[in-house]
Parts: structure tokens; sequence; C-alpha cells
């Protein structure tokens, strides 16, 4: 998904809509930071809402839902009112069954994918509504396949290990073992039957 935020960044940038690629990197940036910091705090402090098993937002929940929404909206920014809002509602369901899969796959609780969900789509309505009070980029066809192109190679490289430096992160600024991993052990030692 990273890499279509930066697509994004740069057809906004290609476009001459500079005020909309500084906005769109604010907002995206602003949400990455937020979801990092959900997760810096469980990890390093045991901040969360054990009553809702929620230990930060779901960074893949919210990168899908701020991302494709935008990247729909975008590509058809220049068409008619009706198409575009369209669009919008087609990316929202592409990412709301992304953050389904994230559950199902038990990667993350109702509550995380459904925050991050919120907290993406958040930043997605955002763009959107300063978009179409802006004027509209010229977008070039052939940097769009070019785009596209890249992204599904992309697609198929490994992907940055972003859990890891997260956890590393809290545990440099805690200055402490994971206080949660610990915790959990420790519930799940105790729940387990005595011979």
């Amino acid at each position: 998904m990273l890499p279509a935020a930066v697509a994004i960044a740069v057809w906004l940038m290609a476009g001459g809509a500079r005020r909309l690629f500084l906005y769109w990197c604010l907002l995206f940036a602003g949400t990455l930071l937020l979801v990092a910091a959900s997760k810096i705090a469980f990890v390093g402090w045991g901040i969360g809402i054990e009553e809702i098993d929620f230990t930060g937002f779901s960074g893949h929940a919210m990168r899908s839902a701020a991302i494709i929404p935008t990247l729909f909206y975008v590509i058809v920014r220049q068409q008619a009112f009706a198409l575009r809002w369209p669009a919008v509602i087609l990316g929202v369901g592409v990412a709301a069954l992304i953050s389904l899969s994230r559950v199902q796959l038990h990667f993350h609780s109702v509550s995380e994918a459904l925050s991050g969900s919120l907290l993406g789509l958040a930043a997605c309505l955002c763009f959107i509504w300063q978009a179409e009070n802006a004027s509209q980029p010229g977008l070039s066809r052939t940097l769009l396949a070019c785009s596209f192109v890249l992204l599904l190679t992309a697609s198929f490289s490994k992907p940055v290990p972003t859990e890891d430096l997260i956890a590393s992160t809290a545990l440099w600024l805690s200055g402490h073992p994971a206080a949660v991993a610990e915790h959990r052990r420790q519930g799940m030692e105790s729940a387990l039957p005595v011979n």
C-alpha cells in the first residue's frame, strides 16, 4: 500500500497540484504516526484497552482505507461528480474487505481493524474535501500506466518489517522489556492447568 500512497503524491505533484500534494503527504504521514504511536504505547508501556482487545490501530486497515478510496478518487477526479463518488465508495468497499480479512486471519481484533479503518477513512475524506475545492490537476495517462506497472511490480517485493521496527523503537523508548508481551505470557501461564 505504501507505494500506492507514493504514487498518489507523484501524480499530484506531476499534475501541478502542489498544495494537494503537501496536504496528502501531511495527512497520510499524520495517520501513520498515530498508528505507530498507538502500537509503541502498547508494546513499550502496555497502554491499550483490554475490554475490547485494543492494542493499537491496525496499520493495514488504516492504509487501505486512506489509500484505496483516495487512489480511485484521484484517478477519476477529472470526471463528473456523479462518477467520482461511486469510485470512492468502491474504494471504501475494497478497503473494508481488506480490514475484514485482517480480523478473519486473526492478525487484528475487531476494535483494532475498525479503528484503523475509521482513521484511514477520516484522512481520505479530509483529502477529498480539500481536493473538491482545489483546481483540477492534470493527470498524464502515461504516468498513470507506468505507475500501475511499478505498483504491480512492488506488490511482489518483500514487505518492510515494520512490526519489528515498532517493537525495537518501543523497547528503546521505554527502556524495559515489552511489558505487554510479558503480561500476556504470564496470563497464559496462569491459565494453563497445573499437573
